[in-house]
């Protein structure tokens, strides 16, 4: 039983390393080798854990993908649409600040793209589910428009460079200001 704890971390550090890694060099440029390097193990010490960069990089992704779909689909479980739409920008502002270097990834390497292709929705259902659950089931261009704009400007913002020093809670309050702006949702006061 003490075996299986040991392996769980060694497999958390390995992927906290692959997205550092993914994140400085992205993840065409980060080999198997400078993860086992960076870690203090044997290549194929990472081969133990993975086969391929494909899995790791599926398995970097996983717990924002997962959650992203959670989010969806408690989304669209609420009654009226107002109370859709504030669940899920609150969620998804939570989500991207706490995942910004997963999020800066999704937003700029090509690489991690396979792994949300993979997920349960892949990137068009995703991004359909958001649109419907915030314009309707057959929103029209500007309605459209609004909802890729909210939320990949979102996304966008939150993995910023930019943005990186920001603090979580001030970052937070921001993109949920703007969001709300854009999706016409009244401001909410946060204590």
């Amino acid at each position: 039983m003490t075996t299986a704890q040991p392996v769980a971390g060694t497999r958390g550090r390995l992927l906290e390393t692959a997205l550092r890694l993914f994140a400085e060099h992205g993840v065409e440029g980060t080999s198997l080798q400078m993860i086992a390097d960076e870690l203090g193990v044997t290549k194929a010490a990472v081969y133990y854990h993975f086969k391929t960069k494909a899995e790791i990089t599926e398995a970097v992704a996983a717990p924002g993908i997962r959650e992203l779909d959670e989010l969806v689909l408690a989304a669209a479980k609420h009654p009226r649409r107002g109370a859709r739409v504030d669940h899920l920008l609150d969620g998804f502002v939570d989500l991207v600040v706490r995942h910004r270097v997963l999020v800066a990834l999704f937003s700029s390497d090509p690489g991690i793209d396979a792994a949300l292709a993979k997920s349960a929705h892949g990137v068009e259902g995703f991004k359909n589910a958001l649109i419907s659950i915030v314009a309707g089931p057959d929103p029209d261009v500007p309605a459209r428009a609004t909802a890729i704009v909210t939320f990949l400007g979102i996304a966008m913002a939150g993995g910023a460079p930019d943005l990186v020093e920001v603090d979580d809670e001030t970052l937070r309050r921001a993109l949920l200001d703007v969001g709300r702006r854009l999706l016409g949702r009244p401001r909410r006061r946060i204590c």
